[in-house]
């Protein structure tokens, strides 16, 4: 049950987008200016992976900073009893609420399947939590993390680790939205066995490694996974703009090293051209 809540902590976000805005191919951006003495950088991150080795304009950008900020503490030890605090559907909902008889048996078996176990043993949870759950199961690789990567080379350089937002406030966005919506992805990742769930990933994973991140937020807008499609003011615009304050805080504060997933950085209200409006310098770096 740890790791599932640390795999859903680390990887739902990643579906989230926005409408494209064209940017340079880079998932590693430097920002600078607005009375900053020495600049911070911002890397855009896929949160589960097959290789998540750091490039060396990465490694650089780490050494060259003192502190690294991520969506959330990862190094806070009370974040999985937090998780596990606050999965759970309110008013004691349960599964079978949502979905008829032929639709509970669908996931408990794709479950079974995929999990090794009974659905009945989360059947409390919020959906989004139960599809979270399964998405390791669509690469044919052991799971890495670049947020894991991270979090060691700030142990080996001995920096703080510090968090955009707690996990009460993630949490939170999906009691917003109602649990109806949530449970529609996952009857029709149940439907198909995550065919459909595995061949988009297979894409999104091909757009990562070409640093593609305007493509990435264009593949976002997918009908097939509406809870996010009509919720992305509170799953995305919403935290960015809540985000860029306490960005341009620790920045201030000492040079910062910011990892947040690459769903975030492209479009309108994506932290890129939010920084830009703020007044700061924001470019690519590029190989």
């Amino acid at each position: 049950m740890k790791n599932l809540t640390l795999i859903f902590t680390l990887f739902v976000f990643a579906f989230l987008g926005l409408n494209a805005q064209s940017l340079e191919n880079s998932t590693l951006w430097k920002i600078e200016g607005n009375g900053l003495e020495q600049p911070s950088y911002l890397f855009g991150t896929i949160h589960i992976t097959c290789d998540a080795t750091l490039e060396d304009d990465v490694k650089k950008a780490l050494e060259a900073t003192s502190q690294i900020v991520l969506e959330l503490d990862m190094d806070d030890p009370n974040l999985q009893m937090q998780m596990m605090q606050s999965m759970n559907m309110k008013d004691n909902k349960t599964l079978k609420d949502l979905v008829s008889e032929e639709e509970y048996l669908a996931i408990d078996s794709l479950f079974i399947k995929n999990m090794g176990m009974s659905v009945k043993m989360l059947q409390n949870a919020k959906p989004f939590f139960l599809t979270a759950t399964l998405y390791p199961k669509l690469i044919d690789c052991p799971m890495q993390s670049f947020e894991a990567e991270l979090v060691k080379v700030a142990k080996e350089q001995n920096e703080d680790i510090k968090g955009l937002e707690t996990i009460d406030e993630q949490m939170q966005l999906f009691d917003e939205i109602p649990y109806e919506v949530q449970v529609k992805d996952l009857i029709r990742s149940a439907k198909d066995n995550l065919s459909y769930d595995k061949a988009v990933f297979a894409k999104m994973l091909e757009v990562y490694d070409e640093e593609n991140i305007s493509a990435m937020i264009e593949m976002m807008n997918d009908d097939n996974y509406s809870a996010i499609a009509d919720y992305q003011d509170k799953l995305l615009d919403n935290r960015n703009k809540n985000w860029i304050p306490k960005i341009t805080a620790y920045a201030k504060e000492q040079p910062t090293f910011f990892g947040v997933g690459a769903g975030h950085l492209a479009g309108e209200n994506g932290v890129i051209n939010l920084l830009r409006k703020s007044g700061y310098k924001v470019s690519a770096v590029l190989d």
